[in-house]
């Protein structure tokens, strides 16, 4: 029963309030923003004051280690009990050296809260800490993300695979995507699907749970992917083959068609994954799209075959492996380093076998 009749007659007389009223919802919601963010800004800048002002304070004749414990206490008491919470010992430090890290305040970036600065202190490394600024003020990402990619050590895993000069404009220009290599990360971390602790689970499971947790496996992924199909299924002469994850990045304009694997690598792997690129761009791909990546996630991988199969030199199709944790950079130095080693070594018995079969011709 309509309790309202007028309400129903002035809908149907003015058909444009829903968009009216969007608009105006809109304009609201982006006055709110700009109110949130300017507040936060305003903070952050009274932090950087207030630091400035301690610094100065220490360096005016006061070299005493002494003298700056007891002025960081005595002032975290008199500001404590006329602003309350926020000024403890321990912010009080952070925001000294949060002035001492950012000595320049033009430089200091709006868009971000002093949570993400907070975060960024605790980066020791400068030109990793400018990367993760610049990231962070591009993707938008929240302090939660932020704390993710550092945890995930996504600067040291795009720094590795990159030679000296490219590493030091990450912290210039960010990580910057023009060729499909540079949306390729080795290893991936999926440390968010929680499946560290459980040995049975299949590639089923493991597909299943990057679309649960789809919004983390785009963080995880990196710039300007979209998600589009799971098991997309193509047909070639009756039979059906299904790709297990696909995606579109806008930067490339291309798709990244992604085949899970739980155990090692193997040439049947490689071989299914060209076949698979090779159907979209001929039935998938429009005019105006850039060629199809394909990436192969597995648990293991067999360097050598990488080196003598289509992975080689290949800007179309990739194998990385996955990680279910988040590695130390100790950690992932050191198997980088191994990988080499086995990959040099695997390479040392493949020319012995090619001379053996060589001299027994």
């Amino acid at each position: 029963m309509n309790l309202n009749p007028r309400k129903n007659k002035i809908s149907k007389t003015i058909p444009s309030v829903d968009s009216t009223y969007k608009s105006i919802r809109q304009i609201l919601e982006k006055a709110r923003s700009a109110v949130y963010r300017s507040i936060n800004f305003a903070m952050v800048l009274a932090y950087w004051n207030i630091g400035k002002v301690i610094v100065d304070e220490e360096q005016h004749g006061k070299e005493r280690a002494e003298y700056g414990k007891a002025l960081i206490k005595e002032l975290s008491l008199r500001l404590t009990k006329e602003y309350g919470k926020g000024f403890d010992e321990t912010n009080l430090r952070n925001i000294r050296q949060f002035y001492l890290t950012f000595p320049n305040c033009d430089a200091l970036r709006r868009e971000l809260t002093w949570t993400h600065y907070r975060l960024l202190l605790r980066i020791e490394k400068e030109d990793a800490r400018n990367f993760y600024m610049l990231e962070t003020v591009e993707g938008n990402w929240s302090t939660r993300e932020l704390e993710r990619q550092i945890g995930s050590l996504l600067y040291e895993r795009i720094a590795l695979s990159k030679n000296k000069d490219k590493v030091k404009e990450l912290s210039t220009r960010g990580h910057v995507v023009q060729k499909p290599e540079d949306i390729i990360k080795d290893p991936y971390v999926l440390e968010f699907l929680n499946l560290r602790d459980s040995r049975d689970f299949m590639e089923s499971d493991l597909e299943q749970g990057l679309i649960n947790k789809l919004q983390e496996f785009l963080l995880e992924l990196g710039k300007g992917f979209a998600f589009v199909a799971r098991q997309k299924r193509i047909t070639i002469d009756g039979d059906h083959f299904y790709i297990d994850l696909v995606f579109y990045n806008y930067l490339l304009r291309c798709f990244l068609l992604i085949d899970l694997k739980i155990g090692k690598l193997t040439h049947k792997d490689i071989g299914q994954m060209d076949f698979y690129v090779r159907y979209f761009e001929q039935e998938m791909k429009q005019e105006s799209d850039n060629p199809t990546i394909g990436l192969i996630l597995c648990s293991h991988k067999n360097e050598a075959m990488v080196k003598y199969t289509l992975l080689e030199n290949s800007n179309r199709i990739f194998a990385s492996k996955y990680k279910l944790y988040l590695p130390s950079e100790e950690e992932l130095k050191e198997e980088l380093e191994r990988e080499k080693q086995l990959l040099e070594l695997e390479l040392k018995e493949i020319k012995r076998d090619r001379k053996l079969l060589g001299g027994a011709g």
